[in-house]
């Protein structure tokens, strides 16, 4: 094939063609170049690469960088928003990760929490229409709709009287599954076997619990419940009850044990929990042994207690306590209630679960991602007095100093010195620094740094409830907390809390630096950026920090709480307190979305 000859005028036309494509491109780089380092604008777009670099995950050196800029005040830039469709992002129950996991004895629906440097580094916004949410203490029988529109749960159990939609609130009946005509009355139905009035008892736990109308109507009875449940197919169960000011978080029975210490609870209760207590040689009870304190109540409603073609589990269910030793104190229907003996456990040496004690080595406080174990837990193995009927009735529990204590050197001096100390500080965070205790503005409530409770036991007047965190690096004082009738969890301030967003009307931290720290050294384990960033995500808009340390950390933390967009005031510490303490009180800002 011969070669196509063109006249020469189009061949000109091509050549000047793409000698203009050239020539346009050079000027026009040119032209970007003086523009980025002449003008604002580079400033402008600088700013917006390095706040994308900030949202990324691709390169953790990257973001461990600008981290480190943020702590040192050189980016002073406010942190962006995570996308709308983060309004209820959790990043340790994340469901696109978890459902990867196995199913094996529901370990897919336990905490797995990313690294940090996996954690894009944004707020987390509130959803579209958001509202500072409804007062106590009628929140505990409406809120707004807009906070969580999520109809599932009103759809199908709205008929059980869990829920309803009643123009801009959701309401809440107080029923339940296993109580449609009203957790009232079936807690009255509870009080023929159980002591619930009287203050010998005071802590229960609350397993599987909807959106916890039980724990929200012992309330009323001066018992404290701790409600769970996991983030499961009735979405958002958990997040409900924070919003009506119902003390709870998310967890799972699976493979580890909760992260409560050993003989916390006056009360167990499961309605329709749906717990396989006998599966894997009785370990979910084993643990729930754990929990229960010595002459503390089970209480069991739904399957499988005498119900249909459930025979077998209901059998089982009763050959265990047998073996444990618990006491029948009625079958009502299908509620069944036993009593945890006192003293040490009269297992005998053959039972058909082949059940048997725990080795003296075994601590059963330690539960924070501890593999459950098939054995009994001792009370041998615990010192001190804890049983029901042998500490004080409430409210003198909270006072006197229970011998747990002594966990520390001196405890009960230490235990009588901080208890003077919060109710000095206390005071003065009201009537000095105007923080909202005691006032509508204020219901759920966390201690980052708990220690023995003093804190929150000098809220007790107050119309709140405290969750008490005690480090899972620290020594283990939570023992002490439950025995004053206070409830709390272990956990590491590595890891983002096992809570929804916007949970919290106040967050409390005495010692922030101390969370991050590695024990025994001067080293960190993690960023106190992402610390702060997680106690946003938790903290509800309009909300309270109040964090004391030395003036140097408190400097730290108010450069921080600016990228966070807080408004933040640092102050003085109370007359009459030892140390290097300075304060400071923030608030979280309502903020949304750009439309």
């Amino acid at each position: 094939m011969g070669h196509l000859n063109l006249p020469a005028s189009k061949r000109n036309a091509r050549q000047w063609k793409l000698l203009d494509i050239v020539s346009a491109t050079f000027f026009g780089l040119v032209l970007l170049f003086f523009l980025l380092v002449f003008t604002p604008l580079g400033d402008s777009l600088a700013a917006s690469g390095r706040q994308a670099l900030l949202m990324s995950t691709s390169d953790p050196r990257q973001r461990q960088r600008l981290v480190a800029l943020i702590e040192a005040g050189h980016h002073l830039k406010p942190i962006e928003f995570c996308p709308a469709d983060s309004v209820d992002h959790m990043p340790c129950e994340d469901p696109r990760r978890n459902s990867q996991l196995s199913r094996e004895m529901n370990f897919y629906r336990e905490r797995h929490c990313p690294l940090p440097d996996q954690t894009p580094l944004c707020l987390i916004p509130p959803p579209r229409g958001y509202k500072i949410p409804v007062p106590w203490p009628e929140s505990l029988s409406k809120i707004w709709h807009a906070n969580m529109p999520y109809n599932k749960i009103a759809d199908r159990k709205g008929h059980q009287g869990w829920m309803k939609e009643s123009g801009p609130y959701f309401t809440f009946p107080g029923g339940g599954t296993m109580f449609a005509d009203g957790a009232d009355k079936y807690i009255d139905k509870l009080k023929q076997y159980i002591p619930i009035t009287g203050g010998t008892l005071r802590t229960a736990l609350d397993m599987g619990c909807g959106v916890a109308s039980f724990g929200g109507s012992m309330l009323s009875e001066n018992i404290l419940t701790l409600s769970f449940a996991p983030r499961d197919s009735h979405k958002a169960q958990i997040q409900f009850a924070l919003e009506r000011g119902i003390p709870a978080f998310v967890a799972m029975l699976g493979t580890r044990r909760l992260p409560f210490p050993a003989f916390s609870f006056d009360i167990v209760h499961c309605s329709r929990c749906l717990i396989p207590f006998t599966a894997y040689n009785a370990t979910y009870l084993i643990e729930v042994d754990r929990l229960l304190r010595p002459g503390g109540y089970l209480v069991i409603s739904g399957p499988p207690v005498q119900w249909p073609k459930q025979d077998k589990e209901w059998a089982d269910l009763q050959a265990v306590a047998r073996a444990l030793c618990y006491e029948l104190i009625a079958v009502d229907g299908n509620t069944v209630i036993w009593k945890k003996p006192v003293g040490e456990s009269c297992l005998s040496n053959q039972n058909e679960f082949g059940l048997e004690l725990c080795d003296e080595s075994d601590d059963p406080n330690y539960a924070w991602y501890f593999k459950l174990k098939k054995c009994v837990s001792g009370t041998s193995s615990v010192k001190g007095e804890y049983a029901v009927g042998t500490i004080p009735k409430w409210p003198q529990r909270l006072t006197k100093a229970p011998s747990r204590a002594l966990v520390m050197k001196n405890g009960y001096d230490v235990f009588e010195a901080d208890s003077r100390r919060w109710r000095r500080r206390v005071a003065y965070y009201k009537n000095t620094l105007n923080v909202k205790l005691g006032t509508p503005a204020i219901r759920n409530i966390m201690d980052m740094n708990a220690f023995f409770g003093g804190f929150a036991a000098a809220l007790t007047s107050d119309p709140v409830w405290v969750m008490n965190v005690v480090p899972a690096r620290k020594s283990s004082t939570l023992s002490v907390i439950y025995d004053r009738g206070l409830i709390g969890v272990y956990h590491d301030w590595c890891e983002p809390f096992s809570t929804y967003p916007r949970t919290y009307d106040l967050i409390h931290v005495s010692g922030i630096e101390s969370l991050i720290k590695n024990p025994g050294s001067d080293k960190n384990s993690c960023s106190l950026v992402d610390l702060m960033v997680e106690m946003d995500r938790m903290l509800r808009p309009e909300g309270t920090v109040v964090v004391r340390d030395s003036p140097e950390v408190i400097d730290k933390v108010s450069r921080i709480a600016n990228t966070v967009r807080w408004t933040a005031a640092v102050h003085d510490k109370e007359p009459g307190s030892n140390g290097r303490e300075k304060i400071l009180v923030a608030t979280k800002n309502l903020w949304k979305l750009p439309s």
